[in-house]
């Protein structure tokens, strides 16, 4: 095959228009650009909101492809939802200082933390979530899961202050709903009984209710299941029913210790 060929093949099965690859390097951009605005001391703050509006209109120009999706107009009012986003960001980094005795400061929290930064990409694109915006929420959501291996869909519904302790594959589902002062430790699923793309708008992550702390491999499926406030999921866990609040549930596996030497 000439490479002439070749090159009309590949043409002939790029089909998608819209797919830009810089709609996702832009995206990456912009949230790197969002969280030294709001959290680095040596970022200019008034030149960076510039920034960040001129490269939000570039984004939606680029994303709102189809007819009555929200673009540019949104920024003003996502604008002014940043101070309550910050703030909450900074109950979430306290929250970890105060609980972690390995956290030496806040600063240590918002350098180095992946739970935190984690934490914080999704409170950035559950605001666009909300608005309706086309996949900026979850590429946003994607540059933490890359660098993190934690993976919140910015759908999901987080109180405050939320602690995931080292944070490594952690899944918190679209529909998930966790109330304020939870816990998580790495390995954490909270997802869906099964897929089924007719599920799209029910329920089908669970909802973990005040100071929940939930230990690391624990998996709790569907959209019925709730964890009672105040209650203890221990590690290796696998729930698909409710628990009472004010329990304490545990994984006993059995381990047999042979003595190997003569």
């Amino acid at each position: 095959m000439s490479q002439n060929e070749v090159i009309k093949q590949i043409k002939a099965q790029k089909k998608l228009p819209n797919l830009k690859f810089s709609i996702k390097e832009k995206t990456e951009a912009f949230t790197n650009n969002l969280f030294y605005t709001l959290f680095d001391e040596e970022t200019p703050v008034e030149e960076n909101i510039i920034k960040l509006g001129k490269d939000f209109e570039e984004l939606a120009d680029l994303v709102c492809w189809e007819p009555k999706t929200p673009c540019r107009d949104i920024w003003q009012e996502y604008l002014d939802r940043l101070p309550g986003i910050l703030e909450k960001l900074n109950k979430d980094a306290r929250a970890i200082s105060e609980n972690d005795p390995a956290a030496n400061s806040l600063e240590e929290v918002i350098l180095s933390y992946p739970g935190f930064f984690a934490i914080a990409i999704y409170r950035f694109s559950h605001e666009f979530y909300k608005f309706g915006l086309p996949l900026v929420p979850r590429l946003m959501t994607e540059c933490a899961h890359g660098l993190t291996g934690t993976d919140i869909n910015p759908g999901a519904q987080i109180g405050t202050p939320f602690f995931i302790d080292h944070a490594t594959g952690v899944v918190i589902g679209e529909t998930a709903v966790i109330e304020d002062n939870v816990k998580i430790y790495q390995g954490v699923t909270l997802g869906a009984l099964f897929v089924d793309r007719n599920l799209k708008d029910v329920k089908r992550h669970p909802t973990i209710e005040k100071n929940v702390t939930i230990y690391a491999n624990a998996t709790i499926l569907g959209g019925e299941t709730v964890i009672g406030a105040n209650s203890i999921i221990g590690g290796n866990v696998w729930l698909t029913a409710s628990v009472p609040k004010d329990s304490m549930v545990s994984h006993t596996p059995q381990i047999n210790i042979k003595k190997t030497s003569k």
